[in-house]
């Protein structure tokens, strides 16, 4: 049993997800160790052991966190819109997206060892920002949609999301890559990822051509 106080508990866990977030925006999963981590925070690395059991967990709540604000968003989305135009609600899906590199990074990843290697609350806990996720643009979907059956609109949610852990390595180019694509002659139009979201977004939900100005 972890011993100290609720706060000083949250408190360490945060400062470990803090950590592995700060790494992960330079080094890939398979390079970031606990000893990593662990030069990264103020106590020792054995303390770690005591809130998480694995570098897997600390991805999975960090992914949990990105998750949890992408959420916020949504729920703003649905706050300020009590009805919503189709190429607006693509739009605004888009630059919610746009905020959350880490998340499009972290859904790019092989979630299923991420998963595995986790223990069942840390994935039920995870699972359960997932799953509010899924609900959020559900219901921006059915708003901005309402002629949509039940089964268009699941068949909705359950394309975009597939579609999104291919956003990240579309849009996040290094120049060796670049290089390359140029020397192997493909011929691939870079898209930020508000235009890839957009355009998905806007072609599901059977949105005008024109985009929304927000």
């Amino acid at each position: 049993m972890i011993k100290g106080t609720p706060e000083l508990i949250a408190d360490r866990r945060e400062q470990i997800v803090n950590a592995c977030g700060k790494l992960y925006m330079t080094m890939s999963f398979r390079d970031i160790t606990l000893k990593e981590i662990g030069n990264e925070v103020p106590f020792s690395r054995p303390t770690i052991y005591n809130y998480f059991q694995n570098k897997e967990e600390i991805f999975l709540a960090l992914f949990k966190r990105e998750y949890d604000l992408w959420n916020s968003d949504l729920c703003r989305i649905l706050t300020e819109n009590e009805t919503l135009e189709k190429d607006r609600a693509a739009a605004l899906i888009a630059r919610s997206l746009e905020k959350r590199p880490q998340l499009l990074k972290l859904l790019s990843m092989n979630n299923f060892d991420m998963e595995a290697a986790s223990r069942r609350e840390a994935l039920t806990s995870f699972k359960r920002s997932y799953g509010e996720s899924l609900a959020n643009v559900r219901m921006i979907i059915e708003r901005s949609c309402p002629e949509f059956t039940e089964k268009r609109v699941s068949d909705t949610v359950y394309t975009f999301f597939p579609f999104m852990f291919g956003i990240y390595p579309y849009t996040a180019v290094t120049d060796k890559q670049r290089a390359a694509m140029e020397e192997a002659g493909v011929g691939y139009s870079y898209m930020s990822v508000y235009e890839i979201v957009y355009a998905c977004l806007s072609r599901l939900l059977g949105a005008e051509t024109g985009e929304a100005a927000i």
